[in-house]
Order: C-alpha cells, then structure tokens, then sequence
C-alpha cells in the first residue's frame, strides 16, 4: 500500500468553526481542487505526496486526513473486525509509535476512548499476526496516526497525515494572556480587505500573534517552515526527498516587500516584549515596528489606505464589561479621528460592547475563538465625510 503516496484518494482538511471559506482559499491557490466545502473543512482528492504539501503550506487547517476504508459499523465488534481487516503491516513499522484520535457519535459508545481502544487492539493485533512484533502507543501525536470517523452506522479510517494540529503555527514561544490561535489570526487577516502592501496598524497586539501572521502572509512564509515531525513523516514508504523537494520550495516562494509597514503596540512592556520574542521566532522581527503605547497614541501613516486591526479583551465579567465600554467608545474615537482612509477591524465576542464604538459595521464576518462566538467586524473609515468624497474634495 505504499503507493498510496501516489495514489489519490478523498482527504478531509478539518478547521475549527467558520475558517473554511479561508481554507478553500489557500487550497485552491495551492491548484487543488476542492470538492466540497462544510462548516468545518472541506473536501478534496490527493495522495499522500500532496497531502505533504498541503501540510507544509496551510495556514487555517487544523489536520489533512487521507481516507483509507469507509464502511458501516453497528457496534465497536465491527469496527475492530473492519479496521483489522485493513493491510498495516504495509503502513506502520513494526517497531514504530502511532496515536489513535476519533470523532465519535454512536448510541453504543459512551466513551470514545473506548472506541480508540478497539481501533488500536484491531491495528496492534493485525500487525503482532503478520509481522510477529507490534509498534507502541500512546496519546502524544508524535508518531502515525489514525482517526476514526463513527456517526450512526457509517464509519470512516484516515491517515491523519499532520498530527498535531497544523493550527498552531509553530514560532509562538510566549503565548501571553488569552492569545488567539495562529490559523484563526491567518483567517481573520485573510478575511480583511488588505492588499499585503499597504500598512498594516495593528494596536492591542498582545503577544503579537496578528502581526506576525500579517508578515508572513505578505511576504508568503509559509508554516512549513517552523515544523519538523509530521505524522507522514512514519508511515512505510515514506520517502523525506519528496518532503525535502517541498520544503525547498517554501524557501523559495518567499517575497521581499521593501515598503510593508506593520506597527504593533501594546499598553503592558511584557505583551511586547513578548511579541518581539515570538516575532524573532518567526523571522519578521525586522518586519514589525513595535512599541509600548496606549492604542490610541499608535502612530498611523496619513492617506495609506490600509488596515487597522484590534483585538480587545471581550470582557467576560460584569466589572471588565463597565471597564471596557468606554474603552470600546475610545477606539470608535480613534478609528474615526486617526484611521481616515483605512478599512477598519475590530475582532470581538461581544457584540453589546461592540455598539459602544459609535460606527456602522460594513461587513460582520463569523468566527469562533475557541468556544466563543465571534465576529471581524468591518469599517470603512473615510478621510473627510462620506458626502465630501462623493463630491471629490477630501
């Protein structure tokens, strides 16, 4: 079965809640094409020689999982006599380490784990009869993995190609408070109207993981470069040219942008030293003009026509929410007074304190941050009154 490195078939691209208009995107202009597309990934044919690029290359994925056998399973008795039935002497090392995940929903299972369980007593007693030894295991995804997909009767058997999941971007070494995942900060940004030229203001950077992700989106960084051990990396008939082959070429879709202008600010000095460290992580620091300021004293270059970004706390207690909506009214006053010609983006879980800025929301853009329900919201910050820029003298 080593020819499944050649040899295409279905692959599911999960994401968390709302990224995957962001994930069809980035597979597309990857030249796949993407099949179907649902709340949480989309679909696609490929082998595992193009799941290795897939990998290297998302920003918003969390996992690329490779379809092995899809088949109906009443109970977990099936699902050992299924998955055993599946060759893996010609897929996992007798002597290596592979990890079982699932996505379980069946009324004979109370606990995944159980599930997990009979996966891995069918993988393990299949290659102990074959091969006469049999790999380890355990719950670190630092080797193979399989997944299990059980809804009702009709199961699914992946290799998940990635791993750990291909969310996290790899550079951040300080998180700082409340940090937001790299793919979903690469999401949002997607999601702007930013033309990776133009300045890039990003006030409240925390610890920087925005800004970060707006550098290696302009100059096409992509998070294959931060990443060493994915899970194809131990499967049979892995073959570290191919991945070597695409890594390579991550070094060389690079681009310069001599005039970018990204400034990050942030009230507390730990937040930004932190972001500089996670910065210099990534290879941007010199890309990212950072200090230590109130958001409203962030410096904004005059008539750029780019983007302002913020992220401030949501306030999830009824003292920060009192707190925070003069806050939230401080930065209407800001966007209004400093941003004139930039496009405007407050990203928040709270929507009432949103209300607090004083402006209309062009767009409202659905996210989830972790188990928040979130939107980006947009503005449209015009440089004089709307009415004088439809006469033409602002």
């Amino acid at each position: 079965m080593t020819s499944l490195y050649t040899k295409k078939a279905l692959v599911t691209i999960t994401c968390h809640k709302w990224l995957a208009p962001y994930l069809e995107q980035e597979v597309n202009e990857l030249g796949f094409k993407v099949e179907e597309t649902f709340v949480t990934g989309v679909r696609l044919f490929a082998s595992i020689n193009e799941c290795i690029r897939l990998n290297l290359n998302l920003r918003c994925a969390s996992q690329v999982l490779y379809s092995l056998r899809k088949f109906d399973a009443r109970d977990a008795d099936e699902i050992y006599a299924r998955v055993n039935a599946i060759p893996w002497e010609t897929l996992l090392h007798p002597d290596g380490y592979f990890s079982i995940t699932s996505n379980v929903q069946n009324d004979t299972i109370k606990n995944s784990m159980f599930a997990n369980l009979r996966v891995k007593d069918a993988v393990i007693d299949r290659m102990r009869d074959k091969t006469g030894s049999r790999p380890s295991t355990g719950a670190e995804l630092s080797g193979a993995v399989i997944h299990l997909f059980w809804k009702n009767e009709e199961a699914e058997i992946f290799i998940d190609t990635s791993g750990d999941s291909l969310g996290r971007h790899g550079y951040r070494k300080i998180p700082g408070r409340a940090p937001m995942l790299e793919a979903l900060a690469a999401s949002t940004i997607l999601a702007t109207r930013w033309d990776r030229k133009a300045p890039f203001i990003n006030p409240m950077c925390g610890s920087g993981t925005v800004a970060i992700e707006a550098a290696l989106i302009a100059t096409n960084s992509r998070p294959g470069l931060f990443r060493t051990n994915y899970a194809f990396m131990h499967l049979q008939g892995y073959d570290e040219n191919v991945y070597h082959e695409e890594r390579g070429r991550l070094e060389k879709q690079i681009v310069e942008v001599p005039d970018l202008r990204i400034i990050a600010t942030d009230l507390s000095p730990q937040a930004v030293e932190n972001a500089r460290k996670n910065a210099r992580a990534a290879g941007v620091a010199d890309m990212i003009t950072f200090s230590v300021c109130d958001f409203a004293a962030t410096p904004v270059p005059p008539d750029a026509g780019g983007v302002v970004f913020m992220n401030p706390e949501y306030g999830l207690r009824l003292g920060e929410i009192t707190e925070l909506e003069e806050t939230y009214s401080r930065i209407g006053d800001f966007m209004k007074q400093k941003c004139g010609g930039y496009h405007g983006y407050i990203f928040t879980g709270n929507l009432d304190l949103a209300k607090k800025i004083g402006l209309k929301a062009k767009r409202r853009i659905e996210f989830y941050n972790s188990t928040l329900d979130c939107r980006l919201l947009e503005y449209e910050l015009y440089a004089g009154t709307r009415d004088t820029r439809k006469l033409g003298t602002s």
